[in-house]
């Protein structure tokens, strides 16, 4: 239930992020607000007290999207939230909506993991490997893992590209196998 309640509330801000032509900002304004919501219980346990008078909850909303300069769109989103009695499921709208504007956009998110850090021609190289393979635009996070021989692992949706020496050695191996 919770799931599909959130994917709404996510698809109805994506119509109004997409309309006012302000994506990255209505994401960016969504992503600090829920970041500031979960890094405060006190916040959260106020906004989720549904004995609370709604009226409190709203001025607070106000005072906090003001002083963190939120976009319209973001802060009229979040008092209808409130309204609701939906705040609870504010870190999954926001999870919803980040995938629901990267599918209207054609963007995926990719997750890279290198056995070393990779330089900026080598990250812009990848990307682009990603984005010739998936037809997307890629966005990519990257990490390091030091128990990884070398190479890099890059995983887009459920698909994971494995470039890794370990990859490498094991198709190496099965394919003298074979012979």
């Amino acid at each position: 239930m919770s799931g599909a309640a959130a994917q709404r509330y996510a698809a109805a801000l994506a119509d109004v992020a997409l309309e006012r032509k302000d994506a990255d900002g209505v994401k960016r304004d969504l992503a600090s607000f829920v970041e500031a919501l979960y890094s405060s219980p006190e916040l959260r346990n106020f906004l989720d007290n549904p004995s609370l008078d709604v009226s409190l909850k709203q001025k607070a909303i106000e005072k906090i999207t003001e002083v963190m300069r939120l976009t319209p769109a973001v802060r009229n989103f979040i008092h209808t939230v409130v309204d609701h009695q939906r705040a609870g499921m504010l870190r999954e709208i926001e999870k919803a909506f980040r995938d629901e504007l990267n599918a209207r956009l054609g963007i995926a998110e990719a997750e890279v993991v290198s056995a070393h850090e990779l330089s900026a021609a080598e990250k812009t190289e990848l990307i682009a490997a990603l984005t010739q393979r998936t037809g997307k635009k890629i966005t990519a996070n990257f990490r390091e893992d030091k128990t990884l021989l070398g190479g890099t692992i890059a995983r887009v949706g459920s698909t994971v590209y494995d470039g890794s020496v370990r990859e490498k050695l094991e198709r190496l191996r099965e394919q003298l196998a074979g012979e």
